[in-house]
C-alpha cells in the first residue's frame, strides 16, 4: 500500500531513516522541523507499507527525494507522482533510486537541464585532517549584503540557474534564514566574502553542507581546504558529529579539497535538474 504519511507515522518513519541516517539527513531535517503536519512540510511525504511496517518512503515537494527506496519502491513512487500529475524541480538522492525514477518520469518531466548520475556522498565522521582557518566564522545578520551576491555566484555556478531569475524573493529569504539559524558560515574581509559554505540540514546525529565557494580571484590558493576546515571544526562542535556532502564525480578539484580535508565516500547519489 503506497499512502500519503502524516503525523502517526513518525515513529515507523524514524526507523526507516536509523538505517542510514548520513544519507537521509535532508528528509529526517524537515519531519524534524515540520513534525509532518502536511501545512508545513512543503509538500507530502509518500510511505510503501507491506505487512512488515513502513518499507519505503519519498519526499514529494520542491525535491523529489526517496528514502530507503530500492528499485521496485522508486517506480513505484514515480508512477504514483503520475497519477497526481505532481512536478517537482528536481531529484535527488541515492543513485539507484533516482534513476529509476526518472527513467519512469523522463517522458513526461523531460527533458532534463542537467543529469548528474555519479555523485559520490561523502562523510567526514572525524576531526578535518588540515589545520582549521580561524578566520571562518557565522555571518551576522547585518551582513546578509556581503554574503547575498557570493550566495547567488555560488547557484548560479552550481544548477545553472541564476536563483533570481524566477524566485528571487523566496532565495533571498532562504539565505536571511541561513544567516539567522547561524548555519551559513564565512570568511568576510574588507567587506567581501572570501569564502563561504552553509549547513543545509541537520539533525543531532548529522548535517549536510552546501555551498562551498571561494571568491573566483584566489582560486588555486589553497585557501579552500583551511577555510573548510574552519567550518567543519565549529558544525562539530554545534550542530552534529559527523558532516556530509555530494559532489559531482568529474569535479576533480572538489573531490581533491574533499579528501584532503579527511571526507571518504560513503554511497553515490544522482540528482536530475528539471
Amino acid at each position: 500500500m503506497l499512502r500519503v504519511l502524516g503525523p502517526a507515522d513518525r515513529s515507523a518513519l524514524q526507523a526507516l531513516f536509523n538505517r542510514d541516517r548520513w544519507v537521509n539527513v535532508f528528509v529526517e531535517h524537515r519531519v524534524n522541523v515540520t513534525g509532518l503536519d502536511g501545512r508545513w512540510v512543503g509538500g507530502q511525504i509518500w510511505g510503501i507499507f507491506t505487512d512488515c511496517g513502513l518499507e519505503a518512503a519519498c519526499h514529494a515537494g520542491a525535491n523529489l527525494i526517496p528514502v530507503g527506496a530500492g528499485v521496485p519502491q522508486a517506480r513505484r513512487f514515480a508512477e504514483y507522482a503520475l497519477s497526481r500529475r505532481i512536478r517537482s524541480s528536481s531529484l535527488v538522492g541515492p543513485h539507484d533510486a533516482v534513476l529509476t525514477m526518472w527513467d519512469v518520469l523522463k517522458t513526461s518531466w523531460g527533458p532534463a537541464r542537467a543529469v548528474r548520475d555519479d555523485q559520490p556522498f561523502l562523510v567526514l565522521d572525524s576531526p578535518p585532517a588540515v589545520q582549521a582557518d580561524p578566520r571562518v566564522r557565522p555571518v551576522l545578520l547585518d551582513e546578509f549584503d556581503i554574503l547575498y551576491p557570493a550566495s547567488v555566484a555560488m547557484f548560479t555556478e552550481e544548477v545553472g540557474v541564476d536563483p533570481e531569475a524566477d524566485n528571487p524573493s523566496g532565495y533571498r529569504a532562504r539565505v536571511r534564514q541561513l544567516i539567522a539559524q547561524n548555519c551559513a558560515y564565512a570568511i568576510v574581509e574588507d567587506d567581501e566574502v572570501i569564502f563561504k559554505a552553509e549547513v543545509g540540514s541537520q539533525t543531532g546525529h548529522a548535517c549536510q553542507i552546501q555551498g562551498v565557494w571561494v571568491t573566483p580571484r584566489l582560486r588555486g590558493r589553497g585557501i579552500s581546504a583551511a577555510a573548510l576546515a574552519g567550518m567543519i571544526v565549529q558544525v562539530q562542535r554545534r550542530i552534529a558529529p559527523v558532516v556530509t556532502l555530494y559532489v559531482n564525480a568529474h569535479n576533480a578539484p572538489a573531490r581533491r579539497l574533499y579528501e584532503r580535508v579527511g571526507f571518504h565516500e560513503h554511497s553515490r547519489f544522482a540528482t536530475v535538474l528539471l
